[in-house]
Parts: C-alpha cells; structure tokens; sequence
C-alpha cells in the first residue's frame, strides 16, 4: 500500500541568518532535508554535522540526512548521537555499499541510497533488504535552483516497479514545485524534497500543504 506523500523541505535553500525564523516557517513539514555537501563528490560546500544538531535544538520535525560526500562513513558517525530519521548516501561514492548503510541501521538511522541522474537502478537491487529509501536525484547534486529533469519521470517509474511489495520510501530531489509533483508521485514518489520552490514562497507552510494536496 503506498504511503502518505512526505513534504520534506531542503533547507539548503534557507536564510541562515534567520534559521529560527526559517524553521518556523515550514512547521508543517514532514521532514528537514539537510544536505551536507563536502566541495569533493559535488562542487559545492554546504555545511557539516553540526548544523544538524543546531536545527535538532530548534525542531521536533524528523531530520532527513543527504551525504554528498566522498567518505561517508566518517560523517556517518559523527551524527549518530543524533539518530536522524534518515541518513542517505550516495551509490556513487560507497566502494562497500551494503557496509555503509548496515553501518548507518546499526547506529539508529533508516538508511537510504542516492542515485543521480545518469546512474542505473540495476546496482541497488541486490540491496533492497538493507535499505529503507532510495533517492531519485532529478537534477546533478550539488546546486540549488536547478530544473527538474524530466527524464527522471521514466527512472521513478523504474524504481517503483523495482520496491513493489517493500517498506522502502521512494524520494526525489531536484527542480520540484508546486507545478510538477503532481506527476512525480503519480510516477511512485512519495517522499518530496523541494528547496527554492518553498523558502522562495512568501507563506512556506502553506506552500508546503498545497503540495501535500496536490499529491492526495
């Protein structure tokens, strides 16, 4: 049975110099979606482990974790004290994958693996028992304020079918609005990470529930 879509706001799109301000903005979100970036496996620098616990002082809302990074592990286990809700990592940059995310279930954190948008499905599907989300990227990581791709409608499909009959979310990231999530759940999404398209919006919350109704 498919689960209720999860809004789950990016907040790399954030103004940091307000964070508290930004949190309460997008109170009715599902999840936080923290993207941690490290300038090696994408171009650019977010920020570290520690601006998960600071946003953990200020929410109650399930923090949703994004290694773009190239050694995983080590920032793996720089957040388990944390136990976010999900920690995802790339396919793309895990040599022992399956190690990597029992690595991450054994220290309290759903695991999720990331596919960007040239990488095949086929490499994952020999995992589906380990993991418990597998994230569609639909842009190249490592920029906010990219455009959906639209190819990446025929990949959601594809890793639907594939997870029929598992509790494995289906999440996609990259180019998501108001305009196009309809079809991206219709497709099998339903985790949505959407950045610029929410902090943008002069009420976010209320961005945040028209997505959630146009995916009902």
């Amino acid at each position: 049975m498919k689960q209720p879509t999860a809004i789950c706001p990016s907040i790399l799109a954030a103004d940091f110099s307000e964070l508290g301000k930004e949190l309460d903005r997008i109170s009715h979100a599902d999840a936080i979606h923290i993207d941690i970036m490290d300038g090696h496996f994408v171009p650019n620098i977010s920020f570290g482990p520690m601006l998960a616990y600071a946003v953990r002082k200020t929410t109650n809302t399930p923090l949703d974790i994004h290694l773009m990074v190239t050694e995983p592990e080590a920032v793996i286990m720089q957040l388990a004290p944390l136990k976010p809700e999900y920690i995802t990592v790339h396919y793309e940059s895990c040599v022992h994958l399956q190690r990597v995310v029992s690595a991450i279930r054994a220290n309290g954190s759903k695991a999720g693996v990331a596919l960007n948008p040239h990488t095949p499905i086929e490499g994952i599907k020999y995992l589906l028992a380990d993991i418990d989300l597998i994230l569609v990227m639909s842009v190249n990581p490592g920029y906010g304020g990219q455009q959906f791709i639209s190819s990446m409608l025929t990949k959601i499909a594809d890793v639907h079918q594939m997870i029929q009959g598992r509790n494995i979310r289906l999440q996609v990231d990259g180019g998501v609005t108001q305009d196009n999530v309809g079809r991206i759940v219709q497709a099998g999404a339903d985790m949505i990470v959407a950045g610029s398209a929410i902090f943008t919006a002069e009420h976010a919350n209320n961005y945040i529930d028209t997505m959630r109704k146009t995916t009902s």
